[in-house]
């Protein structure tokens, strides 16, 4: 691990999992990581940014340099991270603006509804509208869908919808560190509470109640770990070993492998939450990006 990953695990540790242990307004949460990811988080030189609504919903799309405007695909599809309560496509453009420059794509990063102005299954719905409305343009086949943390989750509980429905799936699916279990029955979430640098364990079970709003946690649109994946499209997961979520992605690897999907899994090794956020600081997040484009290229060609 570089120094500079080392000090971003010792920044988060002493400031931001203190944060979110005792943030209770969101509104403040979701100004406060707006603040950080313009600081922290910038996209390659020259990318270019529209806001629009696409199917109904309000969407940023990324075009980075040397990517032309096209109306066919390659089209990422990404949806952010926060826990289902924050997080923006003003948080995380940066994050899908470098994948799009690694892989030659431009990028549409929704503002789904969030909780608990809008619970469960608000998000589902918005992903699964902005999903037909991209594949209306393009063509589903064209479509790379990938998400981190709660968005990753999000990412992964669209194609379970999608073949649940016998809909056209995206050509391939990747996750940051996935949320895919709102029950939170994974051994990890307790083993790995302290080490963990970034989530605190203790506030997992209050965040899933604001989401759920009373609904069952087992429900694949909210859990894709109880999902049937049968005939689904290649997935890519990475996750630090240290995190409460290191389950959910294992786990989840296991399931889609059982459904006998193409499944590529990467552990990490002491990298925080969602690190390729940090893209612009730490090379294990550029490195993480770099080989998440391979795998992505070669799903496209």
């Amino acid at each position: 691990m570089t120094l500079r990953a080392q000090i971003i695990n010792i920044i988060l540790r002493l400031f931001e999992k203190p944060t979110l242990r005792r943030a209770n307004d969101p509104v403040k949460l979701r100004r406060s990581f707006e603040r950080k990811a313009r600081m922290m988080f910038h996209p390659p030189r020259g990318t270019e940014f529209v806001r629009e609504r696409i199917g109904g919903i309000l969407c940023t799309r990324v075009r980075p340099p040397l990517v032309p405007q096209a109306t066919r695909g390659p089209v990422l599809l990404y949806f952010h991270g926060g826990g289902y309560v924050f997080g923006s496509a003003r948080t995380h453009r940066a994050l899908a603006a470098q994948i799009g420059q690694r892989v030659g794509c431009a990028a549409v990063v929704p503002d789904y509804a969030l909780a608990p102005e809008n619970p469960f299954p608000a998000a589902v719905n918005d992903a699964l509208g902005v999903f037909t409305a991209v594949a209306g343009q393009v063509g589903a086949d064209n479509i790379i869908v990938g998400g981190d943390s709660a968005g990753g989750g999000l990412a992964l509980a669209l194609v379970g919808e999608l073949l649940r429905k016998a809909a056209p799936c995206p050509v391939a699916v990747f996750a940051f560190s996935p949320l895919t279990d709102m029950t939170f029955s994974a051994s990890s979430l307790m083993q790995n509470a302290e080490s963990d640098v970034l989530l605190p364990a203790d506030r997992a079970a209050e965040m899933a109640a604001v989401y759920l709003s009373g609904d069952d946690a087992t429900d694949p649109r909210a859990s894709p770990l109880y999902a049937d994946f049968s005939g689904g499209p290649p997935v890519w997961l990475t996750v630090g070993d240290r995190e409460i979520l290191l389950d959910d992605s294992t786990r989840m690897a296991d399931k889609l492998r059982a459904a006998g999907l193409d499944v590529s899994l990467n552990v990490a090794q002491d990298l925080p939450h969602v690190w390729p956020l940090f893209h612009a600081l730490v090379p294990e997040a550029r490195a993480t990006l770099d080989e998440l484009a391979g795998w992505l290229r070669m799903r496209l060609h």
